[in-house]
């Protein structure tokens, strides 16, 4: 089975999730956007409110930074993939519950193991402690990981995990688009260590 048949298989399998109670309330689960055969992941936390009316990541006016963030260092959605650690919006945005991060580990895991990127970039806490967790990394806070690069063994080689703020902070904070766009200055280098 090649990646986008065991993608689509996968995406089937979220639909039709009633592992917690997000179902319920739910427009439309996100899968993910992008390239199967991205080398760079990017996994956000929850779908927001534009994200769950049509099921795809970062549409919203945080998906506006991520693209800019995108573009500084040459990447765009077409040459990445991007998926969520919870796959149904959170009633009224709230952080996801550590019940539904497990209910959705498996297919997070999976998408992982289809697409086996080379760069992970875990955007905010919960999508940081998710990653750290599954490469046995050790969690601080955003505050002291941010923008590091961690290099991590795994059966597809050598993965670089660079934890980044949520691009929403530059929403709120208008000053920490430069702290973002240094972060991700990270993500190009490491593009370009792997492509050398």
């Amino acid at each position: 089975m090649d990646k986008t048949d065991a993608l689509l298989k996968l995406e089937d399998e979220i639909r039709n999730c009633r592992k917690c109670e997000l179902y319920k309330s739910r427009v439309k689960p996100l899968c993910h956007g992008g390239n199967p055969d991205a080398k760079v992941m990017i996994i956000g936390e929850a779908p927001g409110y534009h994200e769950d009316l049509c099921g795809r990541p970062f549409v919203g006016k945080a998906g506006k930074v991520l693209d800019k963030l995108l573009d500084s260092v040459g990447l765009s959605r077409d040459n990445t993939f991007i998926t969520s650690i919870v796959k149904c919006r959170p009633p009224s945005n709230k952080d996801p519950t550590g019940e539904q991060i497990r209910a959705c580990k498996p297919f997070l895991e999976r998408q992982m193991q289809i697409v086996r990127p080379r760069v992970i970039v875990p955007l905010g806490r919960f999508a940081g402690m998710f990653v750290f967790r599954k490469y046995n990394l050790e969690w601080k806070r955003i505050s002291e990981v941010h923008g590091r690069v961690y290099s991590v063994e795994s059966l597809v080689g050598s993965v670089r995990i660079v934890p980044l703020y949520h691009p929403s902070v530059a929403l709120y904070n208008p000053d920490m688009m430069n702290v973002l766009l240094d972060d991700f200055g990270a993500v190009g280098r490491c593009m370009k260590a792997i492509d050398s």
